[in-house]
């Protein structure tokens, strides 16, 4: 394996990460619980934990073990698995121990759009599995994944100039088989601040994102439960327990009915022309249904719309661009053929609607 460095970080630096400190390999296997134990692990969950915004690097993204350097050449060795969704990807083997789902392909759009709201939920706060931006060389590719890609060598290695590695965030994944994986948005009213979880301002604070985003594919298993206890040897007395998002490769563009890549992933036209708010005057955000979405137009308190405003103002221009520019957004091809806007585009269109929610009162 050939890796970019990663130059060392000071000690603040990691611990502002929290618990989106990334491991080796893949998350836990789930662990399956009652849908009652569900429901108390759901009462006493948190959503977010601060960090330091204004010294987070958003280009080069979480670093430490498992991270890797923006468009580092990562070599791995083709693993046969099997994963969901019908966005080009497989599984590949770092050493013995580090298995990876690779994303691949510059036609992909949530290879892009997924980097960028990743670094986003994890610079604000908010839990994410986490994606870095590499080029990929494959030994062994099969010839189906290899012929996506028109760089194969001679010697049995595919080369993919634009690939993202996913790095999972720490914790063991929580799921009542009765109940199905994931949580809806609407089971968020179920956490109570009383019980140790999160309070209202967080928990519409993450609703406006998904709203900035146009976050359009939120379907239940897009999110995750997680228990971030180490020593708990058995899932149903863990004591700290997270609610994350899983999958946000569906953003940057409008939400839409069916899900259209074209439409809802990486489309500066239409993100910037889709506003924040479908009613300004009673913060009702602007979130269209999807054919599987769970959030649909969230009604928005003064309190979570302030907390998220708060975070937001504290990212820099620089930061900003840092952010597009690594996710390569100003390298996606438009569906015309041509780039998709540039890094400035991107820029403004966030600070527009960073303004709108900065500008509005929820009373």
């Amino acid at each position: 394996m050939v890796r970019t460095p990663i130059a060392a970080i000071p000690i603040a630096a990691v611990l502002a990460l929290g618990c989106w400190s990334v491991g080796l390999g893949a998350r836990d296997d789930r662990h399956t619980i009652t849908a009652s134990e569900r429901l108390a692990a759901i009462k006493h969950a948190k959503l977010w934990e601060p960090t330091n915004i204004r010294t987070l690097d958003l280009k080069a993204g979480p670093r430490g073990k498992g991270g890797f350097a923006p468009n580092a050449t990562v070599t791995c060795d083709y693993a046969e698995e099997t994963f969901a969704g019908a966005t080009p990807k497989f599984g590949c083997a770092i050493d013995g121990e580090d298995h990876v789902k690779v994303r691949y392909g510059r036609d992909n759009n949530e290879i892009f759009a997924g980097v960028a709201a990743t670094r986003l939920l994890w610079a604000l706060g908010f839990g994410a599995d986490l994606l870095y931006p590499v080029h990929v060389i494959c030994r062994g590719c099969p010839r189906r994944i290899s012929l996506a890609d028109p760089k194969t060598a001679a010697t049995g290695e595919t080369r993919f100039d634009y690939a993202a590695i996913e790095r999972k965030m720490k914790g063991r994944e929580m799921e009542a088989p009765s109940v199905g994986p994931g949580w809806s948005w609407n089971e968020l009213d179920l956490i109570d601040e009383r019980a140790g979880g999160a309070p209202v301002a967080h928990r519409d604070a993450l609703k406006l994102v998904a709203v900035l985003l146009q976050h359009s594919d939120n379907k239940a298993d897009q999110q995750k439960l997680l228990c971030l206890d180490e020593d708990a040897k058995h899932l149903d007395k863990c004591a700290s327990t997270f609610m994350m998002v899983h999958d946000v490769g569906l953003t940057f563009g409008t939400a839409s009915l069916m899900n259209r890549a074209t439409v809802s992933s990486v489309n500066l036209q239409g993100w910037s022309r889709t506003p924040v708010w479908k009613d300004a005057q009673h913060c009702i955000g602007n979130m269209p249904p999807s054919q599987t979405g769970t959030l649909t137009n969230p009604i928005i308190s003064e309190a979570g719309r302030k907390f998220l405003a708060g975070l937001l103002a504290q990212l820099s221009d620089r930061q900003l661009q840092g952010l597009f520019a690594g996710a390569r957004l100003g390298e996606k091809p438009g569906t015309d053929g041509e780039v998709g806007g540039s890094i400035a585009d991107w820029v403004a269109a966030f600070k527009k609607k960073r303004d709108e929610i900065a500008g509005a009162h929820c009373f």
